[in-house]
């Protein structure tokens, strides 16, 4: 399998900042950090009451802060945490079906503003979450060289990155910074997301719940059902292309972070019945009205611009990643950096797609 390969020209260096430190790609990304050997990190999330912080356990790291003392402390003491190398901000309201504007605005954008002041102050590589969901309902031609005012998000957590990423620009911070534009990125410690979380994790729990996969009917002539595609990427290579950007000077502005190979969904189904040793039972459901006119039956990255950085990576394969996600972390209930990670040694699931 490719899920532990690692494409350096040496680790990040110095103090870095990690937000979001607890949620599905920023633990990915403290765990790669660790595999480099860097662990002086300040990790910042917000954990509430929700099991996140299991995804913390097994990392190395510095300090740990909760979100708003973290912004508190940096307004009223901005070098509180010394010299400050990289900043990862990847910590943000990431649900789609987020309807509070307000609170949006000011949780993606202000707070973003926030740091992105703070790091160019400390002269800091700053490193953000942006999101496909920018792009909005284009199906092709998914490259970061867009007329940003062509764009048009399909929803407001699309929207606020979208304003975010406009802020950078007007300030003319864009080009000294990286944003990225995460594709469908699935993979372990996602499972504190509920309804936003990946497919992957969804069809896991209904092979265990009734022995079949529901996928959405298509209603465009001509595409079969489940054979609708996305960009699917495994939040191992998700973080390992973020650490790459952040030691790679010469990188700014805006990069897709997407496999650039679109699948169907039911070659993901297909795999996670491959990974569990079952026999297929997919079930094509009707899709709710307001999905209809808003849904994509395709996406697909434009990866030349990471090419072009230096990333020559391959990507883990879709049935590998899958494979490696429900073996050793959906079956065993580990968390990244808890893992055996010997798929042979995986336990046997102990439900079958007869029921």
């Amino acid at each position: 399998m490719a899920i532990e390969r690692m494409q350096t020209n040496g680790p990040v260096a110095g103090r870095v900042v990690v937000t979001g430190a607890a949620g599905l790609i920023g633990s990915a990304l403290v765990r790669h950090l660790n595999l480099e050997g860097v662990d002086d990190i300040v990790a910042v999330d917000r954990l509430g009451t929700s099991e996140k912080w299991r995804h913390l356990v097994p990392l190395r790291f510095a300090d740990y802060l909760d979100a708003e003392e973290f912004f508190a402390r940096i307004a009223r003491e901005p070098d509180a945490f010394g010299e400050i190398a990289t900043v990862f901000h990847l910590g943000a309201c990431s649900s789609t079906t987020e309807r509070d504007a307000s609170y949006l605005i000011a949780n993606n954008v202000r707070r973003s503003q926030e740091i992105a002041g703070w790091s160019v102050a400390r002269r800091a590589r700053f490193v953000y979450a942006s999101s496909a969901a920018t792009y909005g309902a284009r199906e092709s031609d998914l490259r970061e060289d867009l007329d940003p005012h062509s764009l048009r998000p399909l929803n407001m957590y699309g929207y606020s990155k979208h304003l975010f990423d406009q802020w950078m620009r007007r300030e003319g911070m864009l080009q000294g910074a990286v944003a990225l534009k995460y594709f469908n990125v699935y993979g372990p410690n996602e499972d504190h997301k509920g309804t936003m979380r990946s497919v992957v994790a969804k069809a896991y729990d209904q092979i265990r719940e009734r022995g079949a996969i529901e996928l959405f009917k298509s209603y465009r002539p001509g595409i079969a059902d489940g054979e609708q595609t996305r960009d699917f990427l495994y939040v191992k290579d998700a973080a390992a292309i973020t650490a790459f950007l952040a030691r790679t000077r010469s990188a700014g502005g805006i990069f897709n972070v997407g496999a650039g190979i679109d699948r169907t969904w039911n070659d993901l189904a297909h795999a996670v019945f491959t990974a569990l040793e079952l026999p297929p039972r997919i079930e094509y459901v009707e899709m709710p009205d307001v999905l209809r006119g808003k849904y994509q039956y395709r996406t697909v990255a434009t990866v030349e611009r990471l090419r072009a950085a230096g990333w020559t990576q391959p990507f883990t394969p879709l049935e590998d990643a899958v494979s490696d996600y429900v073996r050793n972390y959906l079956v065993t209930g580990s968390v990244l950096g808890g893992e055996a990670e010997t798929p042979a040694s995986s336990p046997r699931p102990t439900f079958s797609a007869t029921r």
